[in-house]
C-alpha cells in the first residue's frame, strides 16, 4: 500500500480488478467520490489502479475496499514495491486467459464453419439440438463473466460493456431457442451468432491483457532492478584496501531490513541494493535503466551510486544513505506510476461521454429493434439488428485510447532517462514555441573553478589571505561558486577562516564576520557584480571585472560593507570563475531550432558575458543580470500574447531558485543532477544532465499526444460508423463482435508503436 501523508490529506493507491471498459471506470469513480471523507478519486483502466485522496481519519482503507467490492469490482491495497509481487503471466484459464479463448473457438467452430462452405456449394449444418448443445456452454459457462459483471452493474444502476454483451448474446440465444422449440427449420437459428460474439469478445479481452502487460513493462523492468537481499557488513569489521571480505564478515539481509548507515558489500555483476557512497573499491557501473546513460560510469571512493544499478568488474563497499521508498529507484517508479495512473485533461471528455454511453446504446438498440420490427414485420430480423447494435457499441476502445498511449509513451521515455510526471505535459508539449534555459548547471557543467583573484589594493594584504577569507564565508554552502572557492583554497593548502554572524542574502550573496586574519571583526560580503549596480563603487568594480566578463566568465566581489551604515562599502577583490559548457549544449540548441522552437537563456551574469555564451551556442535571446526571484516574471512575460497569440514556454533548470520559474512555465523540466525542490516543481525530470534530452522530451511528448488523438479518433470512428451499419443490417452480430474486438486491438497496437521511439541523440 502506498500512502503519502500531508497535513491536510492522505493519498492511497488501490489495485482494481474486474474493470472492462470506460463505463466501469466512471462507475468506480462515482462510487468512490460518493464516500464521505473522499476528497478526490481518479481511476485508470489501463493500469487498473485508483488514486484516492481522503481527509485524515475520516474513513479507513478497509471500508473503502469493502464499498468498492459492493459495486462489483475487486480491490486491494497497492504494495509499496508496486506490482512487483503480482503474477505477470495470466493463468491459462483466467477470465481473460488464452485457455477460455481456445475452448470457446473449438466449441463454436462447428457452428460457424459451415458458413464458409456455402460459397463452394456445400450446404451442410448441424442439427438444431447439436447447435444448442455446443452453444450453451459457450453462452453460460465461458460467457458467465459477462452475466456476473453485467448483473452487478445493473444493480448499481450503471451499465458497462459486460451488460451489453450479456443482453446482446442472450437475445440471439433466446431467439434461437424459441425458434428451435417452435419450428424444425434449423437454418433460421442464430446460435452461431451468440457463440461467436462471446468468442470474439474473449479474444479481444485476451489481446487487451497482453497489450496492457506490454505497455507497463517499463515499470516492471524498473521493479526487477531491486535485489531481494543485501550483503551487510558486520559492525566492527575494519576495511583494509582490497583484501576482500570473507563470508563470516557479512549478513545476507532482506532489503527491507537494511538501514541508512549500513555498509553494503556489492560483488562484481550484482545489482547495487541501496543508494549510497562508495567507501571502498572502484568499478564501472551500468545505470542505463535508471538514467538512460548507455555507457557504464566510472565509480571510485566517494562516488555516489544509485540502488538498482549494475556493478561491473570491481568489488565495492557502499555506505547506505537511502533505502526502500526513499531511494532514487523507488521515486522513479512512483513518478512513472503516478503519471500512468493520472488522467490527461482530454480524458475528462471521454469520461463524460462514457457516463451516458451505455444507457444511450441500450435505448438505440431498443429503437433499432422496434423500427426493424415495424418495417420488416420480422421478430428475428429486429432482434438480430438490435443485438448487432449492442455488440458493436461496446466502449472498450474508448476507455483504453488515452491511458494506453500515456502508459506506452511515459514508459518508453523513462527507459531513456525522461520522467514525465504530469500527463498535462503531453497536451502542452506540441504547442511549445519557446524553451528557456537556466545557465549554470543546465547549459554549463555546474562545477565552476576559480580562475583569478584580483585585489583592489595589493599593498593591503596578500592574495592567499583574501582567498582564505572568501572561502571561510562560504563554509557550509552548497552553491557551485562556494565549492569552487573551497576547492581552490584546498589546492593551495589554505585553511578557510571561520566567520561569525553568517547569513545568506537571496539573489545577492553571503555575508559574515571573519574571526581571525587581516579582516577580523569586519563585516564582509561576497556578492555578484550585478547586485552592486548603482553603488558608487560599481564603475571601479566593473573596470576590474570587464576583461573576464568579455570572456564569458562569472565574477563575484569581496567587499567590506563598513563598520556602520555611515561608511561607504569598500571593494577588497574581484574573483573570477570559469564554468565550461556541457559537451552537447550546441546540439541541444540546434535540435530545438529544428523543431522551430525559439531558445532563451536566463543568467545572473553580466550582459556581455551572458551574450558571449549565448552567441557561442546559438541562443536566440539572452536575459542577463537577473536576480533569481525575477526568473518567474520573465517566464510570465514570455508567455504573454503577442499580436493575439499566446506563447507556450518550457523552462529548464536545476536549482532551488529555478523552482518558481519551473512552476510558472507551461512545461517545467528539471535536471536530476540538481535539487529535489526543482524536480518537485517540474512536470518532467531529466535523469541525466544532458541538455539534448530537452528536445527528446518534447519529441516523445508530441508523439504520445498524437497517439492519444489517433486512438480517440479510431475509437469514436468505430462506434460512429458501426452503430448505423448495425442498425441498418450491414453488420451481423458475428461481424459486430469481430469489429468490437478489432477496435480495442487497433487502439492498443497503435499505442504500442510508441515503444519504437528512440532519442535522436542517443
Amino acid at each position: 500500500m502506498k500512502a503519502i501523508n500531508s497535513t491536510n490529506s492522505e493519498f492511497f493507491t488501490l489495485d482494481i480488478g474486474g474493470m472492462t471498459c470506460a463505463s466501469c471506470v466512471g462507475r468506480v469513480e462515482m462510487a468512490l467520490n460518493k464516500i464521505p471523507g473522499v476528497e478526490a478519486a481518479s481511476v485508470n483502466l489501463a493500469t487498473e489502479q485508483a488514486k484516492i485522496r481522503i481527509k485524515p481519519g475520516s474513513i479507513s482503507l478497509t471500508d473503502i475496499i469493502s464499498l468498492i467490492k459492493k459495486t462489483g469490482y475487486d480491490a486491494q491495497a497497492n504494495s509499496p514495491r508496486g506490482n512487483l509481487n503480482k503474477t505477470i503471466a495470466k493463468s491459462f484459464w483466467a477470465t481473460d486467459g488464452l485457455g477460455r479463448v481456445i475452448l470457446s473457438f473449438l466449441l463454436s467452430a462447428p457452428l460457424f464453419l459451415p458458413m464458409f462452405l456455402m460459397p463452394f456449394g456445400v450446404h451442410w449444418s448441424l442439427s438444431g439440438w447439436w447447435q444448442l448443445a455446443l452453444a450453451t456452454p459457450v453462452q453460460f459457462v465461458l460467457g458467465w463473466r459477462f452475466y456476473k459483471a453485467g448483473y452487478k452493474a445493473s444493480l448499481a444502476g450503471a451499465g458497462n460493456m459486460d451488460l451489453l454483451v450479456a443482453l446482446g448474446t442472450s437475445a440471439a440465444y433466446g431467439l434461437s431457442l424459441y425458434l428451435l422449440i417452435s419450428s424444425s427449420h434449423t437454418h433460421e437459428l442464430y446460435f452461431e451468432g451468440s457463440a461467436v460474439i462471446i468468442c470474439m469478445v474473449l479474444l479481444g479481452k485476451w489481446l487487451e491483457a497482453r497489450a496492457k502487460q506490454q505497455t507497463s513493462e517499463a515499470i516492471r523492468a524498473l521493479q526487477k532492478l531491486w535485489p531481494e537481499h543485501a550483503k551487510v557488513l558486520n559492525v566492527g569489521i575494519a576495511l583494509k584496501g582490497n583484501t576482500g571480505v570473507s563470508a563470516d564478515q557479512y549478513r545476507d539481509l532482506p532489503l527491507d531490513q537494511v538501514l541508512p548507515g549500513d555498509r553494503v558489500l556489492v560483488m562484481p555483476g550484482e545489482r547495487i541494493p541501496v543508494d549510497g557512497i562508495i567507501i571502498l573499491g572502484a568499478s564501472h557501473v551500468d545505470e542505463s535503466l535508471l538514467t538512460g546513460e548507455s555507457n557504464p560510469v566510472k565509480k571510485t571512493i566517494d562516488s555516489k551510486v544509485i540502488g538498482g544499478a549494475l556493478n561491473g568488474e570491481g568489488v565495492l563497499v557502499v555506505m547506505a544513505e537511502a533505502v526502500g521508498i526513499e531511494s532514487v529507484l523507488s521515486k522513479i517508479i512512483s513518478l512513472v506510476e503516478d503519471a500512468q495512473t493520472q488522467k490527461a485533461p482530454i480524458q475528462k471528455l471521454v469520461d463524460q461521454v462514457s457516463a451516458i454511453f451505455v444507457p444511450t446504446v441500450i435505448v438505440l438498440a431498443l429503437l433499432t429493434g422496434f423500427g426493424n420490427w415495424l418495417y420488416f414485420d420480422s421478430t428475428s430480423i429486429a432482434i438480430l439488428r438490435a443485438v448487432s447494435v449492442l455488440v458493436i457499441a461496446c466502449p472498450c476502445a474508448l476507455g483504453l485510447a488515452t491511458p494506453a498511449a500515456i502508459m506506452a509513451g511515459t514508459g518508453v521515455a523513462a527507459r531513456f532517462g525522461i520522467l514525465i510526471k504530469d500527463p498535462q505535459v503531453l497536451e502542452l508539449a506540441h504547442k511549445l514555441d519557446i524553451v528557456a534555459f537556466d545557465k549554470t548547471g543546465t547549459l554549463t557543467i555546474g562545477k565552476p573553478r576559480m580562475l583569478a583573484l584580483i585585489p583592489f589594493d595589493k599593498s593591503s594584504t596578500d592574495i592567499d589571505q583574501m582567498l582564505a577569507t572568501a572561502a571561510g564565508l562560504q563554509l557550509g554552502s552548497e552553491h557551485p561558486l562556494a565549492k569552487a572557492l573551497l576547492d581552490s583554497a584546498k589546492e593551495k593548502g589554505l585553511s578557510p577562516i571561520a566567520t561569525s554572524a553568517s547569513k545568506a542574502l537571496p539573489g545577492i550573496g553571503i555575508e559574515g564576520t571573519p574571526s581571525t586574519g587581516p579582516f577580523a571583526g569586519l563585516t564582509l560580503r561576497l556578492q555578484s557584480v550585478a547586485s552592486l549596480e548603482g553603488s558608487s563603487a560599481y564603475p571601479l568594480i566593473l573596470e576590474k571585472a570587464q576583461a573576464y566578463f568579455d570572456q564569458g566568465h562569472t565574477v563575484s566581489v569581496l567587499i567590506n560593507t563598513g563598520a556602520d551604515t555611515t561608511q561607504t562599502p569598500t571593494p577588497i577583490a574581484v574573483i573570477a570563475f570559469g564554468d565550461e559548457l556541457k559537451p552537447n549544449t550546441q546540439a541541444a540548441v540546434d535540435a530545438l531550432h529544428a523543431l522551430h522552437i525559439r531558445t532563451v537563456m536566463l543568467s545572473g551574469d553580466n550582459l556581455a558575458a551572458a551574450k558571449r555564451v549565448g552567441k557561442t551556442i546559438g541562443i536566440d535571446e539572452v536575459f542577463a543580470q537577473i536576480l533569481p526571484g525575477n526568473k518567474a516574471e520573465i517566464i510570465q512575460k514570455l508567455q504573454s500574447a503577442v499580436e493575439g497569440k499566446k506563447h507556450f514556454v518550457a523552462m529548464v533548470g536545476d536549482g532551488v531558485n529555478d523552482a518558481p520559474a519551473l512552476a510558472m512555465a507551461d512545461v517545467g523540466m528539471a535536471m536530476s543532477t540538481g535539487t529535489d525542490v526543482a524536480m518537485q516543481a517540474a512536470g518532467i525530470t531529466l535523469m541525466r544532465g544532458d541538455p539534448t534530452l530537452v528536445a527528446d522530451a518534447i519529441d516523445v511528448s508530441k508523439k504520445t499526444w498524437n497517439k492519444i488523438r489517433q486512438n480517440l479518433f479510431w475509437a469514436f470512428a468505430f462506434n460512429t460508423i458501426g452503430i448505423p451499419m448495425a442498425a441498418l443490417g450491414y453488420l451481423s452480430p458475428m461481424l459486430a463482435g469481430s469489429a468490437m474486438a478489432l477496435s480495442s486491438f487497433c487502439v492498443l497496437s497503435n499505442a504500442l508503436l510508441l515503444k519504437r521511439w528512440r532519442p535522436s541523440h542517443s
